[in-house]
């Protein structure tokens, strides 16, 4: 091959008996593979690994070995699961494997991917006296994309990653987001060669030594691809993502002073129009208060009138001061919204009984509606507190805001960005509030 043209050559390994717990790997690879070369990097399966570590279990149920890998269940569907599992991966079954073992066990995944790697590593080194990289695979599906593929979960002397940004590419364009991910695309090449049923664990990449390490570096290991919590967008399943987004959903009293994005509130509109109301009405009116002259607007007159119904109850100015600092989260908030109830569509009996039963399921899906917009606000990590003021004082609200007589607010939402994070809830068990007959 000319030196000119890039390329690489990839081979299995043959003859790798089959491993027992206990085994040394490297002399195992070094036995059939002693034509290994500096530079070269060697493609091991994670099964062969996992069986050398002695990481075979009884398990007559298979499932409750899952559970024990799984820190974080990402999406559930039937009875496939996709975890994070206790070496940070995301997969199916939390990597558990029930192929290729005896019955009545499975097979875990390497406690430590990387330290295998590294120790397969250091053992072809002593072995054979060549300065390889390792890369330890496991077989995984992809969101997005039909099919499995091999991907690296465990790497030594290997560099996993191939960041290119700040670079430019051939038309002189910056590249401001390309980080290649090498390590899995060895594990992807040296599946090809070794396949899922051929007895060929092991396979060699030739002509790469670029992405090889020196001999005294391991590199960060295949830890470096996991994404962390914080820039991974897909994160969870759909229902999962709701779940989350319903516990995260707390009453935040405390903002600063970052813009809201308009978009955002909207998109958490479009969440709430979602909710069932009766007759196909849809009785839900959203206000929303982006400048800061009509939020002070809107407070103003309402701290005014709840002053004066303070005083027409007697209370005295102290009392009437510490009431209103505690109402100052609206005043705080950067972004208001304040939801109305709309009884257009509604039913008229003549019945007192049915009408004021009439009213309650509207105010029901008003109430749906709300829970929607404050869940929807809280996947769009926006903080929320739902205020009940403006119900006190209707109609001073609909003359500041110049609002139609048949609209009702209830209450008010403060938006914004958490100051602190929410203090710990209580934790509520669900069978207190259930009652089954």
């Amino acid at each position: 091959m000319s030196d000119a043209v890039p390329g690489y050559r990839v081979w299995a390994l043959a003859g790798i008996p089959e491993v027992q717990p206990g085994d040394d790997l490297a002399k195992l690879i070094a036995a059939t593979g002693p034509e290994l070369a500096d530079g070269d990097v060697v493609v091991v399966t994670s099964k062969i690994v996992s069986k050398a570590e002695g990481r075979i279990v009884e398990a007559a149920d298979r499932e409750a070995a899952i559970d024990a890998e799984t820190v974080r269940v990402v999406a559930r569907r039937g009875t496939l699961r996709i975890v994070e599992n206790r070496q940070g991966l995301v997969m199916a079954a939390a990597g558990v494997d029930a192929s290729n073992t005896p019955s009545g066990t499975v097979l875990l995944l390497p406690e430590d991917p990387d330290a295998s790697a590294r120790a397969v590593r250091a053992g072809l080194r002593d072995a054979l006296g060549v300065d390889v990289g390792v890369v330890v695979t496991d077989t995984s599906g992809r969101p997005w994309r039909a099919g499995l593929t091999d991907i690296a979960i465990g790497a030594a002397g290997v560099r996993v990653l191939d960041d290119l940004r700040g670079g430019v590419d051939a038309y002189g364009n910056p590249l401001v987001a390309t980080v290649v991910a090498t390590a899995d695309e060895l594990a992807a090449a040296g599946d090809l060669v070794k396949g899922k049923a051929t007895g060929m664990p092991v396979a060699v990449v030739r002509g790469l030594a670029h992405v090889v390490t020196g001999a005294d570096e391991n590199g960060g290991g295949a830890r470096a691809l996991v994404r962390d919590a914080a820039s991974d967008m897909f994160r969870l399943g759909t229902s999962e993502a709701v779940r989350e987004a319903v516990t995260l959903r707390r009453t935040v009293r405390a903002f600063t002073d970052d813009p809201v994005d308009p978009g955002a509130v909207r998109r958490a509109v479009a969440a709430a129009v979602t909710a069932p109301a009766p007759h196909h009405t849809t009785p839900w009116r959203f206000v929303l208060l982006e400048s800061a002259g009509a939020r002070g607007r809107l407070l103003d007159a309402m701290r005014d009138a709840w002053i004066a119904d303070l005083r027409r109850d007697g209370k005295s100015e102290e009392s009437i001061a510490k009431r209103v600092r505690r109402g100052d989260v609206l005043r705080d908030a950067p972004y208001l919204v304040v939801p109305c109830l709309v009884t257009e569509g509604s039913h008229t009996y003549g019945d007192p009984r049915r009408d004021a039963a009439e009213r309650e399921m509207f105010v029901v899906a008003a109430g749906a509606g709300v829970q929607n917009f404050l869940v929807a606000l809280a996947g769009e990590q926006l903080g929320s507190a739902w205020v009940s003021s403006t119900m006190f004082c209707r109609d001073v609200v609909r003359e500041v805001l110049e609002l139609p007589e048949g609209w009702d607010p209830m209450g008010a939402v403060a938006v914004g960005k958490a100051a602190e994070a929410p203090r710990e809830r209580a934790e509520r068990e669900a069978g207190d509030f259930i009652e089954v007959r």
